[in-house]
């Protein structure tokens, strides 16, 4: 018996006589390997005469298929006995219940974004995005923040670079900017989306969601906006009235500016959306600075129009109850499926758009 032959018999003796996958692979290694058997054997190859290498190669190439069928037999018994083993050891009670089968809910930030978004489709509102890495120009310059403004200062704002050139977008406002440049007027967009603050307390997170409102077109004065609100707020809040106030204010991007709030009181320990004798702020508004129309390649003597930013977790709190913002992104499935929605629970307004969620919250609206 030739060396070779020994060799291939010594293997499926091995093969014979294993009692495992395990053992099994490390024969396996030992035969087709890069440097195992087979490939030894071929390399011999390379220094014998032309008759001698036919002679070989046959040989070796029915020597590796025939240790490559046993080999998959001896696998396939092993499995086979491995998994019978396995089930004599584990053993299944079918008289145990069965398992909790949890369906997801809804985020109530996720909800929000589809309520407004909703909304604001009923009256010709697009939905536009933008990245949440920004660039300073788009974030502040295009927007008309002076140089010096607070906002910009490394304590408010989450720099991605030590020259202070790309951030994270402190508000959803550059997409209105970006919206501009690549069209034409009208527009007529909201754009919601996350932002980020250096900030942390009870009302405050370090990345928060906003909602950027705007429409540009011919003759838009701030009549169009206080109706737009308005809409918005008693569509929102499902009231047939809302005692609303314009506040003045002051933003860059914006002239006039205002901050908007909204009436209410306080009945059996709960707020009473609609009318009252207490006020609640909800938003900020203004007519688009001249400036920012310029910035966006918009003609401020022929175009004109309004803007506003709406915190969505914000109004997901009034609406739905909820005391701390901080909740919101603590991944506790307790909280979530207490205030979460039903995944098939699409708002719509010509059904409403959240009375279950109003009265489980226990937020009451006139």
């Amino acid at each position: 018996m030739s060396d070779f032959e020994k060799l291939k018999e010594d293997f499926k003796n091995k093969l014979a006589r294993a009692q495992n996958s395990k053992e099994v692979d490390l024969i396996r290694a030992e035969i087709f390997s890069k440097n195992g058997f087979i490939n030894s054997e071929f390399k011999k190859l390379g220094s014998l005469t032309e008759e001698e290498k036919k002679k070989l190669a046959t040989k070796i190439n029915s020597a590796k298929q025939e240790l490559t069928k046993l080999f998959n037999e001896k696998s396939l018994n092993l499995l086979g006995s491995e998994i019978d083993e396995r089930i004599k050891k584990e053993k299944d009670d079918v008289t145990l219940p069965e398992k909790d089968f949890r369906i997801g809910k809804i985020h109530p930030v996720s909800q929000v974004i589809d309520e407004i978004s909703s909304i604001f489709s009923e009256i010709g509102f697009s939905v536009e995005e933008g990245p949440d890495v920004e660039s300073e120009y788009y974030n502040f310059t295009a927007l008309n923040t002076p140089e010096n403004h607070p906002a910009k200062d490394m304590h408010d704002t989450f720099y991605i670079e030590e020259n202070m050139k790309t951030l994270l977008r402190t508000h959803t406002s550059p997409v209105q900017v970006r919206t501009m440049l690549k069209g034409r007027p009208p527009f007529k967009i909201i754009a919601p989306g996350r932002t980020y603050r250096s900030d942390s307390d009870q009302t405050h997170t370090p990345m928060f969601h906003q909602l950027e409102g705007l429409h540009i077109d011919k003759n838009i004065t701030m009549g169009h906006l206080k109706g737009c609100l308005n809409y918005f707020v008693k569509e929102f809040f499902e009231v047939d009235k809302i005692k609303m106030r314009f506040r003045p204010s002051h933003f860059p991007f914006t002239e006039p500016s205002a901050e908007v709030d909204i009436g209410y009181r306080i009945e059996k320990n709960k707020i009473v959306i609609g009318e009252g004798d207490k006020w609640l702020e909800i938003l900020g508004c203004g007519m688009v600075h001249p400036n920012v129309l310029k910035n966006s390649k918009i003609d401020s003597n022929k175009y004109q129009g309004f803007a506003f930013g709406i915190g969505i977790d914000r109004l997901a709190m009034l609406k739905y109850g909820i005391n701390d913002l901080r909740s919101f992104f603590e991944c506790d499935y307790r909280w979530l499926n207490y205030y979460g929605f039903d995944p098939l629970d699409v708002p719509t307004n010509y059904r409403g758009l959240s009375k279950w969620n109003l009265q489980q919250s226990g937020l009451k609206t006139i």
